[in-house]
């Protein structure tokens, strides 16, 4: 006679379900990828690891600064919390790699005092290769972009301020 199994310990995993965690890894490692959710019979897997990204870079070499970068630079982490608060704010919808421009070197598609119009793209997010474009939820006129290009986003995250 089987028991019922017990979720919140550890104990009572079957080899099965440890053989499942031991592939979501591989599958991370062999895909690139930083995270993996899976449902089945009842049983909720998620796997995820954590990746710090470090640049070296020649000591002689400064960005060209700009006033989106600057804009974004002088947001702390407790301003974005009351930024996501804010009526304006335009959430990330999902997880990946804010773009602001539609290549490389190309003119941005919006800056602080742009108008924008309901359904007018905001900026890029790269998810799993794929672009998806953000559209403004409203008409108006952006006072903050608070994401530099190429930053990683999460969901959630408040990308532009529109009043």
């Amino acid at each position: 006679m089987a028991s019922k199994p017990d979720t919140k310990s550890a104990a009572n995993f079957k080899s099965d379900d440890s053989a499942l965690i031991r592939e979501l890894a591989l599958l991370l490692d062999e895909t690139s990828l930083t995270e993996i959710e899976i449902e089945r019979a009842g049983l909720r897997v998620r796997v995820a690891r954590n990746i710090t990204v470090t640049a070296s870079m020649p000591s002689s070499y400064q960005p060209a600064p700009s006033a989106h970068a600057a804009s974004a630079a002088n947001v702390t982490p407790a301003v974005i919390a009351d930024l996501a608060k804010h009526p304006g704010a335009v959430p990330s919808p999902m997880v990946g790699t804010a773009y602001s421009s539609p290549e490389p070197g190309a003119k941005p598609f919006i800056e602080v005092g742009t108008k924008v119009s309901v359904g007018q793209t905001l900026l890029i997010i790269e998810a799993m290769k794929t672009m998806n474009q953000i559209p403004s939820p409203r008409a108006g006129t952006v006072t903050q972009i608070l994401v530099e290009d190429g930053q990683p986003v999460e969901f959630g995250e408040p990308l532009v301020i529109i009043e």
